[in-house]
């Protein structure tokens, strides 16, 4: 699979002022990841979004948004982890999209971020072959 990566994190430059008694305003800056790959034959971007908060992950085929989920994980005391995958907007009958949600945070986890996942999949192709690899190449450019 061929990727395309650039990571990039975007300032304005504010313009040059007299002394002034209003405050500087900065842009707020994300963390980001933005690559295109080849995913089943098909060009996929995947752009990743680091907020101190969340971690968001748009993976589009079609060039738009898609199917927005949301996946976190629940700790109880004594108890063993759980993840819940819920799904905001979109396709609510494509298991698949909900197991590559909860794949994901389970990496994220593992990982040792205890940051919720919001995820959307605009994809052409809902195959398991598909998300199996969308999972793949997610995971081996992490942002978190």
């Amino acid at each position: 699979m061929a990727l395309e990566s650039s990571s990039y994190e975007e300032e304005e430059e504010a313009p040059a002022v007299a002394a002034t008694t209003e405050p500087s305003v900065r842009k707020f800056v994300v963390p980001s990841k933005h690559f295109v790959a080849s995913i089943q034959g098909r060009k996929t971007e995947i752009v990743q979004f680091s907020y101190d908060d969340y971690i968001l992950v748009v993976v589009t085929q079609v060039g738009k948004l898609g199917t927005l989920l949301h996946a976190r994980k629940e700790e109880g005391y004594g108890t063993a982890p759980t993840f819940n995958v819920s799904i905001i907007m979109g396709k609510r009958d494509e298991p698949l999209l909900v197991a590559c949600a909860r794949q994901l945070i389970e990496h994220i986890s593992k990982d040792g971020s205890s940051r919720p996942l919001v995820l959307s999949l605009g994809l052409s192709d809902h195959s398991m072959d598909t998300l199996k690899e969308i999972i793949e190449v997610v995971t081996s450019n992490k942002i978190w």
